[in-house]
């Protein structure tokens, strides 16, 4: 009997680039257990049926970390295939708009300079947004 595999999970994520008055860009960092454990990554989530990708980075923002922003414009759209899973990532540029960053689906927050970004290790489909905003702290 010839082995069949499972289809491929394409998961649809809202995610945020949060920037405060300072500049600073908004990480955490993922738990250590499960899949990219212990990994820096700009904050966001699934989004769900019948929720825009703002609606669901507001969400998940404020479930993630307890904070309020206003989500602006899409910085870009990254499509990429891990080993068991494909990710499909819509990066907006947000403002920190109010309360105390808490992490609380996280290990760890850190407002960071975009200068510095690549100081820290993120998973691949992130790298992209990191270049940009390297690229962009350069063109500043």
């Amino acid at each position: 009997m010839p082995e069949t595999s499972l289809p491929i999970v394409h998961k649809q994520i809202g995610v945020a680039v949060i920037s405060n008055q300072q500049g600073k860009i908004l990480i955490d960092r993922r738990k250590a257990r499960g899949e990219m454990g212990g990994l820096w990554e700009f904050p966001g989530g699934k989004i769900e049926a019948g929720e825009t990708v703002e609606e669901c980075i507001r969400r998940e923002i404020q479930e993630e970390l307890g904070i309020e922003i206003a989500v602006g414009e899409s910085l870009t759209v990254i499509n990429h295939d891990y080993k068991t899973f494909k990710v499909t990532l819509y990066v907006h540029d947000c403002r920190y708009l109010s309360g105390e960053p808490q992490p609380l689906e996280c290990e760890e927050i850190r407002w960071v300079k975009q200068s510095e970004i690549d100081q820290y290790q993120f998973p691949q489909a992130n790298i992209q947004i990191v270049n940009i905003l390297q690229n962009r702290g350069r063109a500043i």
